[in-house]
Formats: C-alpha cells, structure tokens, sequence
C-alpha cells in the first residue's frame, strides 16, 4: 500500500493559522529503498529530521484550532524546505556523514522524487493557503543543539524571517518579555535567548515559507526550537502551550 507523502490533520478548524512541519519524520518510502545506506543511529539524528517538530506542531494546532499539514518522508530523500533548484535539495554530506543512496543521484532521480514527494506536499500545502482568507503561516521546525565541530547552540527558540517582518518583529519582542518563557528558561538552569534569524538566516529563495507566504504577501513566521527541549511528548506539549498564547496574543495586539 502506498503511503502519501505528506498528512492534513485538522482540515475543517476554523482558525486562520496553518501550522506546517515540514521535517516531521524520518520515514524513507520503499521507493527509495532502505535507512539510503546510512545506519539507524545516524537515521535518528538531526540531519534525517527534526526532532520533535511534529509533536509541538500537533499540539500547537489543536491550540489554536487550525489545520496542520506535515511530510511524511525524511528530508534526506529529499527536502521539501528548498526550491526545486537549490543543490542543497538532496544532500550528499550531512553533518559529517555522507548519503550513500543520493551520492549518485542524478537528474531522472531527482525528478523522480520530486514527482513522488516534493511537489505532492507543495501542492497540498498551497491549497490549504489558498482556502484560507487572511491565513497565517506558522511554521515549526527544531535545530540541534550542536554541530560537529561548532560551538554549542545558546538559543532555545530562534523566530526566522526574510523582508516580511510584519508579525517576527512583534512576536520577537513578546518572547523576549513573556514571563512563562523566562520562569521556563531558568527551570532549565539557562538564561532566556532568543535568536533573530539564528541559528540559519531567514530566507531561502524558494523555500516553503519563500513559495507560499512571501510570493502571496500571506502572514508568516518560523519557529526553530532547540530539539534538546522537545524530545519527549510532555515537552512538546509543554512547548506548544507556551507558544500558543504568545502567538495569539501577537495577532491581536497587532491587529494584523
């Protein structure tokens, strides 16, 4: 049985937010074959998907009672957050470790997995932007709390954003003062920081964010959590009820 590429969950909630993940898992479909050639450990790692997104995703439309669509494919077999055109669309080298199954794929191959994944999610994602007026784009994804070889990430939350700051800019400020984030910050022995832009700049030309909020003038923001925070299903909930009220909050007082 095939399974699709990607899954809507809360299709007919009312809420103007779309709440999208797109790294939610680490699934490599039959058609590409099995874990591409690297071991289980390394399939469970940051560079196959990013954890815990898909938990706090979940949780975090249920809050505010709107639809969420996610992959259901590792961003190894092909990432869905870049452009058709980007080389970085099927990665070779991850991290430190190299992709035995992409290192030799070519043009077909990539086409190919475009045609069974890539724009299967893209075209579902656009039509539920599409069907909703005045929608908001609220995008969820985690980062590793440290690269091989680089210093260890300082931020707990990092709010990305390219030239439309319309809504980052104010839900930055709310953050930063949110008592609930910083009583959180200091149960976990650290110090409340969040990152403008960090850890990766806010824009890719042809991302998803980039395809279907940017080129429509939709509202938009992307949420990047540091993955260390939301492993379990409690801290994902935790997280996602953190979030929700900001996210509300933001919107009203902005009245955007």
């Amino acid at each position: 049985m095939n399974i699709p590429p990607f899954q809507i969950e809360g299709d007919t909630r009312p809420g103007r937010w779309l709440i999208t993940c797109d790294h939610a898992t680490n699934r490599v479909p039959p058609e590409i074959g099995e874990m591409l050639g690297i071991s289980e450990a390394d399939m469970a790692r940051h560079i196959a998907y990013d954890i815990g997104a898909l938990g706090v995703s979940r949780h975090l439309a249920e809050a505010l009672d709107s639809p969420m669509i996610h992959t259901d494919f590792s961003r190894l077999v092909i990432d869905p957050n870049r452009g058709e055109d980007d080389p970085t669309l099927v990665m070779k080298l991850y991290d430190g470790t190299i992709i035995p199954a992409n290192r030799l794929a070519d043009e077909a191959e990539v086409e190919r997995r475009l045609e069974l994944f890539h724009r299967p999610y893209h075209d579902a994602y656009e039509d539920l932007c599409a069907r909703r007026e005045q929608g908001i784009i609220c995008a969820i994804h985690s980062f590793t709390p440290q690269l091989k070889g680089r210093p260890r990430r300082p931020w707990q939350i990092g709010i990305l954003s390219a030239y439309d700051k319309r809504f980052t800019t104010p839900f930055i400020k709310a953050l930063e003062s949110s008592e609930t984030l910083g009583a959180e910050a200091e149960r976990l022995g650290e110090r409340l920081v969040i990152g403008d832009n960090e850890p990766y700049d806010g824009h890719l030309p042809g991302d998803a964010i980039d395809r279907h909020a940017l080129h429509h003038g939709r509202l938009n923001l992307l949420i990047e959590l540091r993955s260390d925070l939301i492993e379990t299903p409690e801290d994902q909930a935790r997280w996602a009820a953190l979030l929700a009220p900001i996210l509300k909050d933001t919107l009203t007082e902005t009245g955007l």
